[in-house]
């Protein structure tokens, strides 16, 4: 991504205006991290380290985790506060998240990577080629690790999802283990903002600061052209496995960015920031008449109507399975899930450009969704 002198001119101002208030309020001798739209972590920033907790996204009164990161190139502070100590910049990291390793990619740091788990759902083809070549170790299955390649290869930090991973494995090998609830932000830009601490581990702090400015000024531009749209049209997402439909709850980033693209979601209303359990009929009762229909999926073959029948042909009871207004990601060849937490506003220029074309006359072309035929 080109940075240039405007838009650093910009960060500047952004950093100032996020964070006035914390340096001025508190009195304290640090100067905040100016976190702005993530909920899950907080950083503080000291002379000599950087404090940064992330809070546990299912009991907000609970941290998960505190991190203590000192420079390689400071001596070992005397006194410092409670949390994991990590020596910056990271050298050799792990990691169990596909999200996560296109922040790395971002910050140019893939050359730490020495382990992942689940290759095949990485779609970078510098992951791929090190996996061919013996550079980046399969660390399996990230809910079952294999903890004697951990051991072996020994990194200094990995990089999990808590709620896939068994922590207590994990522990007992005396390695740092970042937990990234990033998944767990209610909005588009709380996850884009993720690496701005992913940064700190690097010693990238400017530069990814620099970055999520960046997506944060062009995600906020493009939601301003859904601002008076009259008409918002009825959309649901994903199928149902086996009898449950899994659907983002109304207060996900995905209910968020789907708001921000004009669209009105069928489950709005609904609480939760993760994932909701439906039963077939009760998204019946909620889509039947809805004009859109979203899904993702991975697979090596390319969905059809006439699959997506067979696999359940209840679905052609949809208004928009009738009117062919379905709209599908392949996953497996589409780096949705890499991007998705870095580029939020290429997602979203997409689902506007889907639900308003004649917002975005020039963006017929689409990067991750395709009609389904």
């Amino acid at each position: 991504m080109r940075i240039n002198n405007f838009s650093l001119l910009l960060w500047w101002v952004f950093l100032f205006s996020c964070g006035e208030n914390n340096s001025l309020s508190t009195g304290k001798n640090f100067s905040n991290g100016s976190v702005c739209y993530a909920r899950t972590f907080k950083i503080e920033t000291y002379a000599s380290y950087t404090l940064v907790r992330i809070q546990n996204p299912w009991n907000k009164t609970r941290f998960l985790q505190k991190y203590v990161l000192v420079p390689r190139s400071k001596k070992l502070p005397k006194s410092l506060p409670e949390g994991v100590l990590i020596r910056t910049p990271v050298k050799r990291a792990v990691c169990f998240s596909s999200a996560i390793c296109g922040i790395f990619d971002a910050l140019g740091v893939l050359d730490v990577l020495i382990g992942v788990t689940e290759p095949q759902y990485i779609n970078l083809p510098f992951v791929t080629e090190g996996i061919s070549s013996g550079t980046i170790q399969d660390i399996g299955f990230s809910v079952n690790p294999n903890i004697e390649k951990l051991m072996f290869i020994n990194p200094e930090v990995i990089f999990i999802n808590p709620i896939n991973t068994k922590t207590d494995v994990l522990d007992k090998l005396n390695i740092p283990v970042i937990c990234c609830t990033d998944y767990m932000e209610n909005h588009p830009l709380g996850q884009a903002e993720w690496i701005r601490f992913i940064g700190l581990l690097f010693d990238k702090k400017e530069f990814a600061d620099s970055l999520f400015f960046e997506i944060m000024h062009s995600y906020n531009e493009l939601k301003k052209l859904v601002t008076n749209v009259v008409f918002r049209p009825a959309v649901f997402t994903e199928m149902k496995y086996g009898n449950i439909w899994y659907m983002p709850g109304g207060k996900s980033y995905l209910a968020h960015m789907l708001y921000d693209a004009g669209a009105n979601y069928i489950l709005k209303d609904d609480p939760n920031t993760g994932s909701v359990s439906l039963s077939f009929e009760t998204v019946l009762s909620k889509a039947e008449k809805a004009d859109y229909w979203l899904i993702k999926y991975y697979s090596p073959q390319e969905l059809t109507y006439e699959q997506l029948f067979k696999k359940c042909p209840n679905y052609a009871l949809f208004d928009a399975y009738k009117s062919r207004n379905i709209y599908v990601c392949n996953t497996l060849k589409k780096s949705y899930y890499q991007e998705l937490l870095l580029h939020p506003d290429w997602i979203l220029k997409e689902m506007i450009s889907l639900f308003h074309p004649d917002l975005l006359p020039n963006s017929s072309v689409h990067r991750y969704y395709r009609k389904l035929l």
